[in-house]
């Protein structure tokens, strides 16, 4: 299955630019699946410390917004995070967007921090607390949201559920990306499946770019820098089962 993943600006003013060139970049490569940072449409509201309930129903259009462009990539799928509301509480939401059938929700992010400009329990309600798997066509995967891939007690039962794939949108800094890279391993290798991740990136560092496709086995097969911020590859769904019946999966399967 032929996959993108990339680095997307922080920075409203720049995100035209970038946004034409993923599209240009996805028209040459054809992915079946597009993954995009978290909120890859919206400014970080989660850097101011207090909840603003204007700032909040601005997020929720302008990521309608980007969602309505996202035929644009020319994919079959596209998944991401994005604003919403249900029942008046503020939620961070996977989701999985198709030609044929538009937004799917998938889960809420369950794992929210409260750090300098990272105030994301102000901003959102506890999402889902339950890890499942998700399919985009052939592509069993599970979503875990940016500080969710820390939570390694998910990477169990992917690997006895058999998916192919952890997805993890982020909005992580350049200060953390040697750590984000680890974890980003160890979700492939005890999950048995790929890691795919995209960030966002901006100039101060508040956002470190650096989107990743990591093997089964722990290999970090491409990641995404300035110059190339989108890379595509083919990924063989047949391996994250061979690499499930090695060593650390089969170890650690009772």
């Amino acid at each position: 299955m032929r996959v993108t993943v990339c680095e997307l600006p922080h920075e409203s003013a720049a995100l035209p630019g970038a946004w034409a060139a993923l599209a240009e970049h996805t028209a040459r490569r054809q992915p079946e699946l597009v993954l995009l940072p978290e909120f890859a449409f919206v400014g970080p509201v989660w850097e101011a410390d207090a909840f603003d309930p204007g700032r909040w129903t601005e997020a929720i259009a302008e990521s309608d917004a980007g969602i309505a462009r996202l035929a644009e990539l020319g994919a079959v799928h596209v998944v991401g995070a994005r604003p919403a509301t249900e029942g008046g509480r503020p939620f961070n939401e996977g989701f999985l967007w198709t030609a044929g059938q538009g937004v799917t929700r998938l889960r809420r992010k369950y794992y929210l921090p409260d750090d300098p400009g990272g105030h994301e329990a102000r901003w959102f309600d506890r999402g889902d607390a339950a890890f499942p798997a998700f399919h985009a066509g052939p592509l069993a995967f599970g979503l875990n949201i940016c500080t969710e891939l820390w939570a390694l007690e998910t990477y169990p039962a992917y690997a006895a559920g058999g998916i192919h794939a952890v997805l993890a949108p982020r909005a992580t800094a350049a200060a953390t990306t040697a750590r984000w890279l680890s974890v980003g391993v160890v979700a492939a290798v005890r999950s048995g499946a790929f890691c795919l991740s995209s960030n966002r990136v901006d100039r101060s560092g508040a956002a470190g770019g650096v989107g990743w496709i990591i093997s089964p086995e722990g290999r970090i097969l491409a990641t995404t820098t300035p110059a190339a911020p989108f890379v595509t590859l083919d990924l063989d769904l047949a391996v994250p089962a061979a690499a499930r019946l090695g060593y650390p999966c089969a170890v650690l399967r009772d």
